[in-house]
């Protein structure tokens, strides 16, 4: 059993089988810890093809499912650039809708003021009654609510195109037993026959607290842009999908300048600020450079979707040997011998001393066609 010392959030990206949604996954997740599953709000952005608003914001029914405590398991999410292994044309599923606004503030209210239990014609209530109106219903199934002049603030509408069946599975944080935690988790999907979808990916989301500081950010930014091929060649990101990238040219070049390192933190995460820097690209800073007291993590976005635990883990034990190498006392030396390095993968994995379990998992996966071997059929 592999063990880590790092407090990581998984986040892997899985598809229902035909019949089943994520709704199921999170019930199963909770009925094996005697708990129970709380419907919630998921925000996410999409593009718009209505001319003058070019994203929709939207929330999307998500399931968090708990212990017998009360205490947060895992969270099954949409994830709207899960696209191309859904029949477009499928119905409606009965009681699965989305809200959609072209402005986040909108949502915002509805977070804060609308019960996601609520079916989808009195979901929006409260929204009206905040604008002193009252909903409009069509015979699509439609809910709008609209201001005093008429004007559109946010719309339920029926869930089409099998839309309930993503289903991004994000665990609750994890300090210790990483593999026990993970293991039962995706055991439970493999159960349910859920899948990989074509556009997956997986997520890390290391604890960032011991990375704010404006030496270790540089760092980090340093050996990671020198190891990025080599972390592709090793992890094999999934080349369809949607939202990868590495980071602006500008980003080496504002911590290399001579300045930087002698700004304090928040000047440091300031003038990061200003920087064309988005959370969709391989190594999400976002987060870190925020200061986002939530979410306060570093996002590892470049991974493949799988529901082979060991193969996670496996990258997980090196990123995380890579971070402790970035925040260990000897820092300059650290930092000489991390860039030195030829950027080879067998010395990527000698450098962070990986294990011959790590290594045998990572090398299997370099000389197979695909990460996971047991992912069920998409066409079931």
């Amino acid at each position: 059993m592999m063990d880590l010392f790092w407090k990581i959030g998984f986040e892997i990206e899985l598809l229902a089988p035909k019949g089943l949604s994520r709704q199921d996954l999170a019930e199963a997740i909770a009925d094996r810890h005697q708990g129970r599953v709380e419907r919630m709000f998921h925000q996410q952005v999409e593009p718009s093809h209505v001319p003058g608003h070019p994203i929709f914001e939207n929330l999307t029914l998500g399931y968090r499912a708990l212990d017998s405590e009360g205490r947060w398991i895992a969270h099954c999410v949409d994830d709207l650039t899960l696209q191309d292994d859904l029949d477009k044309s499928h119905p409606p599923r009965p009681g699965w809708y989305r809200i959609v606004s072209d402005d986040a503030r909108f949502l915002q209210l509805i977070l804060c003021h609308c019960n996601p239990d609520h079916p989808i014609d009195r979901v929006l209530q409260d929204l009206a009654r905040l604008f002193h109106t009252t909903l409009h219903r069509d015979a699509s199934g439609m809910c709008r609510v609209c201001d005093a002049s008429g004007q559109s603030v946010a719309i339920a509408a029926p869930l089409p195109g099998e839309r309930e069946r993503p289903c991004e599975l994000v665990t609750a944080p994890i300090a210790q037993n990483h593999s026990r935690h993970l293991s039962a988790l995706l055991d439970v999907a493999q159960q349910l026959n859920f899948a990989i979808p074509s556009e997956g990916a997986t997520h890390l989301h290391f604890d960032a607290t011991r990375l704010c500081t404006t030496q270790r950010l540089k760092q980090l930014v340093l050996v990671f842009s020198h190891w990025q091929d080599t972390f592709n060649r090793l992890f094999r990101p999934n080349p369809r999908c949607r939202r990868l990238g590495p980071w602006p040219a500008q980003l080496l070049e504002r911590v290399c300048s001579p300045d930087f390192e002698r700004l304090a933190w928040s000047d440091a995460c300031r003038a990061l600020g200003q920087l064309p820097l988005t959370k969709y690209c391989d190594y999400n800073l976002i987060n870190i450079v925020t200061q986002n007291k939530a979410k306060p993590t570093l996002e590892v976005r470049n991974l493949p979707a799988t529901l082979d635990s060991g193969w996670i883990l496996s990258v997980a034990s090196v990123i995380e040997s890579l971070l402790m190498l970035i925040c260990s006392e000897d820092a300059a030396q650290t930092q000489e011998r991390l860039l030195a390095t030829p950027p080879t993968v067998e010395s990527l994995l000698a450098l962070v001393e990986a294990s011959p379990a790590v290594k045998a998992q990572l090398h299997s996966s370099l000389c197979s066609d695909s990460v996971q071997p047991v992912a069920a059929s998409l066409n079931t």
